[in-house]
């Protein structure tokens, strides 16, 4: 789905390069790179954080049980 259709009054091409040329005016040919750089690396971190949670859940899961495990080897000696 084209994300730009849903703003009301972008129908075309012409819009689009107006938008990129007011973003261009704003930050600068040297700042644009820098932007997308750090946005990339933000996104990237939001994605592992995502999946972080899950695997800290496993990680407690794991030791939870090995010290099952650990219990019933002593209660059998």
């Amino acid at each position: 789905m084209n994300m730009i259709a849903l703003i009301p009054g972008m129908s075309g091409v012409p819009e689009i390069l107006l938008i990129v040329f007011v973003i261009l005016l704003l930050f600068g040919s040297k700042k644009l790179p820098e932007l997308a750089r750090s946005l990339g690396k933000s996104l990237n971190e939001f994605k592992r954080g995502q999946n972080e949670p899950d695997k800290k859940i496993e990680k407690k899961a794991e030791l939870a049980d090995e010290e099952h495990s650990e219990t019933l080897n002593k209660d059998q000696n």
